[in-house]
Order: C-alpha cells, then sequence, then structure tokens
C-alpha cells in the first residue's frame, strides 16, 4: 500500500521477509531525500510507539526518510507478552535489525539513501551492534534513553558517528551511558542530556528537545553532499 501526500511524501506499508518470517513495517521517504533512519525500538513497542512516531515525523520534516518496523513477529510479541525475554534477545534484534538493512540495501526505492539508526531502550543496543556489523554502511546512530551498556563487545569497533541522549533526571542511565561512551571508539560521539526528562521523556518539551537534537545529528551525517 503505498500513498503519495499533497506535500511529495511516499508513505508505506510495507513486509521485509527474513529467511522464514515477516516483519511488519511503516516505510516514509520525502521527495528529495538524501537518508533515512531505521527505527528499533524498545523493549516491549512496537513500530506504533508513540514517542518514535513523533521523532519520526519530526525527521520526515527535515527531509529524512524513515523506517519504523516490528523487530518481533506478532506471534513472538504474543509469546514476549508472558515471557519478556525476547526483548532483551540483543543479539537476535540486531540481527534483525542487520536483515532490514539489508533489504533497504537492495529496494529500488532506498537503495541509494544513507541510513542511519534511532534506537530506543534496549533497541539501541541492537542499533549500535548492527552498526559495527554494517560499518561501512551505516552513517550515524542515535540513542535515545538507550541500553548501550548492552552491546559492549561492539562499543570499540563501531564507526558510525554516535549521539546518545539520556533525561537529566534518568540518573541510572545516564551513568549506563556515559560508561559506554568512554568506550566508543567512534571519531564522533557525545552524550546529551535533556534536564528535566525523566526515562520516557514525557515531560512537556522535553521529547521535542529528542527530536531536535536527533534531528541535528542525522541532517549533518546522512545529509551531506557525498
Amino acid at each position: 500500500m503505498r500513498q503519495l501526500s499533497s506535500k511529495g511524501k511516499s508513505s508505506s506499508e510495507i513486509q521485509i521477509p527474513i529467511n522464514s518470517i515477516t516483519l511488519e513495517g511503516n516505510l516514509t521517504i520525502p521527495e528529495g531525500a538524501k537518508g533515512i533512519v531505521v527505527f528499533a525500538h524498545g523493549s516491549g513497542s512496537s513500530r506504533f510507539s508513540s514517542r518514535n512516531r513523533y521523532v519520526a515525523q519530526e525527521l520526515q520534516k527535515e527531509g529524512l526518510g524513515t523506517l519504523l518496523f516490528d523487530l518481533l513477529t506478532a506471534e513472538e510479541e504474543r509469546i514476549d507478552m508472558v515471557t519478556a525475554h525476547l526483548r532483551f534477545d540483543i543479539d537476535l534484534l540486531a540481527k534483525r535489525l542487520v536483515d532490514v538493512t539489508n533489504w533497504l540495501l537492495s529496494n529500488p526505492d532506498t537503495k541509494k539513501l544513507s541510513i542511519g539508526y534511532f534506537g530506543a531502550s534496549t533497541g539501541a543496543a541492537a542499533a549500535l551492534i548492527a552498526a559495527k556489523e554494517h560499518a561501512n554502511v551505516i552513517k550515524a546512530v542515535v540513542s535515545r534513553g538507550g541500553r548501550p551498556d548492552l552491546a559492549e563487545k561492539a562499543l570499540p569497533d563501531i564507526k558510525a558517528p554516535t549521539l546518545l541522549i539520556v533525561g537529566g533526571e534518568d540518573y541510572q542511565v545516564i551513568e549506563m551511558n556515559q560508561w559506554a561512551l568512554d568506550r566508543l571508539k567512534a571519531e564522533q560521539k557525545e552524550l546529551k542530556i535533556v534536564p528535566g526528562a525523566t526515562h520516557l521523556f514525557e515531560e512537556p518539551g522535553t521529547l521535542e528537545e529528542v527530536a531536535n537534537l536527533a534531528g541535528e545529528w542525522f541532517k549533518k551525517y546522512l545529509m551531506e553532499e557525498k
């Protein structure tokens, strides 16, 4: 299903075949886009995450394409609602992200776009591991309230410019992100603290700040002339 809005933005619900499974996604590509951001949602969330959808819409306004997709199949989601173990299977989630990136690289509509990752919570760890696997492809990574510490083994090998965004009131996660930042060897890396924000950035204006920070980062590294 493909729709072209009045603003020249192509949006489609897509199915991404990976081996024996199919993952559902929402792909939006503004006219003239040079880059696309792939969202890796956090534990217990999906492509319908209101926070990620908001950030995606803000990135689209900046001329960036976005792909929000479910890291788990519907059946896996049902199992995970009970066991909660798949959402912390970082290697599985990272592999799914790698496979989806391969799909983007072979899709006629997206294969020429620069690719970045936006990861939230455990999805940030998956994004960092996938960025290591696709070291020559991924041009930028942004983490929102993420657990980059769960990608410990990958941190020294990540080349992509990486921005870690954490709420100022999310003390434990700040420590985890500082720990990860110290181990990242990427030439461009930053930790940004959003004052007054807790883990989910529910406070007024805090999610807008996340979108602004992410937008500037992705515009810098995905939209520069090659």
